[in-house]
């Protein structure tokens, strides 16, 4: 093993974080927002339909609700089609009936979390996001902060957020509805205040889950948890496959609305000539 020096460790961590920074997550085309199951599936399809694709999570580890399984027991369920999703990442898998699958949580975090890393998602851990970038009537990416800064002392905490830009931002923040929130407290989404999620209730919520997540405002989609926690339907409990596809709906409709503002924009382009 040759020798290095600490200052050559330190300057290769941030040389390469410093471009990673400027030449793939300052300016994207995606920008999921929480690294839950839904987050994870949505950025790792926005990253494999050829979107530049970042993913932001406030704690220090990817991966939300899928470590813990149900009860601090490390085994997680989905329910076919969902389990499709799984088996493109390679977690094994074990049918028990009724369409119903298991697996170790570990194995599920890990390779979904290699997988998208596969498809080109760049990851920002340790990052809150504080605000969204708004433009008139549409969504242009989120305002970032370190999380640790945000549990500084009161007297500390002046220190300005950063911006980083993005075609479209997709609130997968889980029963927290983040960013949803946000836009309806400066009254720009016709809702009623988001209640949370309803009690438990697991076929209708897993339906509801993916039917529920859809382009809430210009620029924002909403989806998974943070879709039922914004419209009070059921929570789904310990089982993922819900998640699992309305994280896959939501990348599509993040590529559908990316294509059609470029389509757009060459018209009047063609118009303007």
């Amino acid at each position: 093993m040759t020798d290095i020096s600490e200052i050559q460790v330190t300057k290769t961590i941030v040389n390469e974080f410093l471009d990673d920074f400027i030449q793939n997550i300052l300016d994207s085309d995606v920008v999921v927002v929480g690294s839950g199951p839904c987050g994870v599936a949505a950025a790792k399809y926005a990253a494999e339909l050829g979107h530049k694709t970042v993913m932001i999570e406030r704690n220090l580890y990817a991966g939300g609700g899928m470590w813990q399984g149900g009860y601090l027991m490390p085994k997680n369920t989905v329910r076919a089609p969902a389990n499709k999703i799984l088996e493109e990442c390679g977690v094994a898998l074990k049918e028990v009936g009724d369409g119903l699958y298991v697996c170790d949580s570990f194995d599920m975090v890990s390779k979904m979390l290699a997988s998208a890393c596969s498809a080109g998602v760049k990851l920002l851990n340790s990052t809150n996001v504080d605000d969204l970038v708004l433009k008139e009537d549409h969504v242009e990416g989120v305002v970032i902060q370190w999380f640790p800064a945000k549990h500084m002392p009161t007297f500390m905490t002046c220190m300005d957020p950063v911006a980083i830009r993005s075609k479209v931002v997709i609130d997968a923040t889980g029963h927290d509805s983040i960013l949803v929130k946000r836009l309806w407290q400066q009254k720009r989404l016709n809702i009623d205040e988001p209640p949370g999620c309803g009690s438990l209730w697991v076929d209708e919520a897993e339906k509801q889950t993916v039917e529920l997540t859809h382009e809430i405002y210009p620029g924002l989609i909403v989806a998974g948890m943070a879709a039922t926690s914004t419209y009070g339907a059921p929570r789904m409990g310990p089982t993922f496959g819900g998640m699992l596809l309305a994280g896959k709906k939501a990348a599509q409709l993040a590529h559908e609305k990316i294509a059609r503002v470029k389509v757009e924009s060459v018209i009047k382009v063609a118009v303007k000539a």
